[in-house]
């Protein structure tokens, strides 16, 4: 259970501002649609997903690391994996389990099914997007695995585009949908809070002298 008084505590060592803006990007923020990027070779393409959900209003993003480890590069992310939770996962079977069992959609992203373009693609639940490598894709496990497949249209002679760019281009018209549906799309107030309380701790830079002392008052 989110400590409400810590949380009150806190947000007196924030600007008013500060507050108003975590309240403002709470209301826009979804689990509802969640992002998987599994083995991507490029240090940048993942970060930049990263800043994609954050920019998008996406919560949650999982990197699957088992073939060339960390794949986060904190410059390029430029500050979004402070306010987007990262999920971080040695496999690929991990990362499908956990999120099927928690009602998750599973979506691959390829350019090598037409089963479903992007403007013709409804969501009717939760949703994971899975994005692959630059190079090979997604992996089998999660061809098989998926409930469905998603794939932007394309009239050029380049046949797919940048993991980032692609993540770009499906999450602004996927959350544009989801905001201007009836899917119950936002966060719950209990996970507004829980997101209110960690952004404020991120946001004190003495923020385990003031832990310290609250804790030795209380």
């Amino acid at each position: 259970m989110m400590d409400e008084q810590l949380l009150s505590y806190l947000e007196e060592f924030i600007t008013p501002e500060r507050k108003a803006k975590f309240i403002k990007v709470l209301e826009q923020r979804t689990n509802y649609l969640t992002v998987a990027v599994e083995d991507v070779y490029q240090m940048h393409n993942t970060s930049a997903v990263v800043r994609s959900c954050d920019i998008f209003g996406v919560q949650g993003v999982h990197l699957i690391e088992s073939r060339y480890g960390q794949s986060l590069d904190s410059e390029i992310a430029m500050g979004a994996q402070k306010w987007v939770d990262v999920h971080r996962y040695n496999n690929t079977k991990d990362c499908l389990s956990i999120l099927k069992n928690k009602g998750y959609k599973i979506i691959a992203t390829t350019p090598h099914n037409d089963s479903c373009f992007l403007d013709e693609f409804t969501m009717t639940r939760k949703t994971a997007l899975f994005f692959g490598t630059e190079r090979d894709g997604l992996s089998e496990e999660v061809m098989k695995n998926a409930d469905g497949y998603l794939k932007i249209p394309m009239v050029g002679f380049t046949e797919s585009l940048n993991i980032s760019v692609s993540a770009a281009i499906i999450l602004q018209q996927l959350t544009s949908n989801l905001r201007n549906g009836e899917l119950p799309w936002q966060l719950t107030e209990e996970e507004k809070k829980e997101k209110m309380l960690d952004w404020t701790k991120k946001s004190i830079k003495s923020i385990d002298d003031i832990l310290e002392r609250y804790y030795n008052e209380k």
